[in-house]
């Protein structure tokens, strides 16, 4: 009750006059409706507001539409860019019929999976920490109908552009893959994310860098701090809003699609994990790269269930084409120090013990972090509870290995098909604990194959005209 009378008190200091309320969908977009201030009242923390469950993707049919949303005073923070001044809160979803927490809601399954691992006694906080890279682009055009499909990107720095007549070029424009790092004026928003930088800081963000990223054409990444699972989830929803809008705001555009430029780097979203109990970190330990035995199991657990873990962590079509050798993609299913080139690296960039970690670095982030981070922490205790050791490290670079040399190490799926024919065949470690359900499961694999693999696949491809018109 504190925490809503705080509620109310910022309102009025802040002179708050709409209130958003926001929550995920299934697939992972974040949707919302707003009340007038008004509106809102104590009890409504607890019965909530009810709308139309029919018109959410993957959720209900029109004859049993009715939800509601409930907000979470923990998490209203004031929107930065409404005109009139307006409070954000989460909102999780309810189900009327019997006020308990939806199954879909990715909220809901959250909480579950922090609530199972504080049931086993392992841990009481799994950490996620993750790094989403994305472009801004200064302008983009696409379509697709019966007789024509395209898209076309530009950016002002990409390197595509060096010859384009602009009154004046002034050059500068990172040449493919060495986007990372220059200074000024080649790397040409900088200021862009120093803006975004200090608005998630004013949204309860830690951020700890931005920089530019490898490709050409504007990519970019903002790094903040980590956080337990379900806040770390509400915080890179905030993530993206943000940097989306701040891009608009310059008439630009940011994209968090995987792999938006053919022939340079694609955007991940490398997720940090650390599990600790009663403020002691348990990954830390006299083990490979100074991890713990529980570490080396969690690792364990990742790698024998990454491919399904793919159809949540890279839910995409467009999430295979970054999952490719050879631009910095982590598509082996190996463990190793330092190496950027296998699936699962140990960073080694701070030797204290509350530093140490596990970074897996094949997602990105078209996921719904929430769903996808249960389901990476799912695995990793299965590997815990299970003692699955990953095996020895590999600490090559893969990129300049022989093809003998790599035959025994798996590779993550080709395709969104074939992970999502992988989570068919894996699904029973997601279970445990009533966190996933079977129609949570179930309902992802129909939703993806229907909407995104066979939508895609009945469409010809601009590339096939290149190949086959004149056969």
């Amino acid at each position: 009750m504190d925490m809503i009378r705080e509620i109310f008190e910022l309102i009025k200091s802040q002179g708050v006059k709409m209130v958003d309320l926001r929550f995920m969908d299934f697939p992972g977009m974040w949707q919302h409706f707003t009340i007038p201030v008004a509106r809102l009242s104590p009890d409504d923390f607890e019965n909530g507001y009810g709308f139309d469950g029919s018109s959410i993707r993957g959720w209900r049919q029109i004859n049993e539409s009715d939800m509601l949303v409930r907000p979470d005073a923990s998490t209203a923070v004031i929107d930065p860019f409404t005109k009139d001044t307006t409070m954000i809160m989460f909102c999780d979803i309810i189900e009327p019929s019997t006020m308990m927490p939806y199954s879909k809601c990715p909220r809901t399954l959250a909480r579950r999976a922090e609530d199972y691992l504080k049931s086993l006694g392992i841990a009481d906080t799994a950490y996620f920490g993750p790094e989403a890279e994305f472009f801004i682009f200064d302008d983009v055009r696409y379509g697709q109908n019966n007789h024509e499909g395209y898209y076309h990107l530009d950016s002002a720095e990409g390197h595509w552009n060096t010859g384009r007549i602009e009154n004046p070029n002034l050059g500068y424009k990172p040449r493919y893959k060495e986007g990372y790092f220059p200074v000024q004026p080649s790397d040409s928003q900088h200021d862009i994310r120093s803006e975004m930088s200090l608005i998630l800081e004013s949204l309860g963000l830690t951020v700890e860098a931005h920089h530019h990223e490898v490709a050409t054409g504007g990519q970019a990444e903002i790094d903040f701090k980590y956080e337990p699972l379900l806040k770390s989830a509400d915080q890179m929803q905030l993530f993206k809003y943000v940097v989306k809008n701040v891009a608009r705001r310059h008439n630009k555009v940011a994209t968090f699609m995987p792999k938006p430029l053919w022939g340079d780097n694609g955007s991940g979203m490398h997720t940090h994990m650390s599990l600790w109990k009663d403020g002691v970190p348990l990954f830390a330990g006299d083990r490979y790269a100074g991890l713990s035995e529980m570490a080396l199991f969690y690792i364990g657990g990742i790698l024998k269930h990454a491919p399904a873990l793919c159809a949540f962590a890279n839910p995409t079509t467009n999430s295979y084409k970054r999952l490719v050798p050879g631009f910095e993609a982590p598509t082996r299913l190996a463990y190793s120090q330092q190496n950027r080139s296998a699936s699962i690296r140990i960073p080694m960039y701070n030797p204290s013990p509350k530093a140490k970690r596990v970074e897996f670095r094949a997602p990105d982030a078209s996921c719904n972090p929430y769903i996808a981070f249960c389901a990476m922490l799912m695995a990793g205790l299965d590997g815990i509870q299970n003692r699955i050791h990953p095996g020895e490290p590999l600490d090559k670079n893969m990129y300049d290995m022989e093809p003998e040399e790599l035959a025994d190490v798996p590779e993550t799926p080709a395709s969104l098909e074939e992970a999502l024919d992988a989570l068919e065949q894996d699904q029973e470690f997601l279970y445990k604990g009533g966190v996933f359900s079977e129609d949570v499961v179930d309902t992802w694999i129909w939703y993806k194959r229907d909407n995104e693999v066979n939508a895609l696949r009945q469409r010809p491809h601009p590339w096939e005209f290149e190949l086959y018109f004149d056969i």
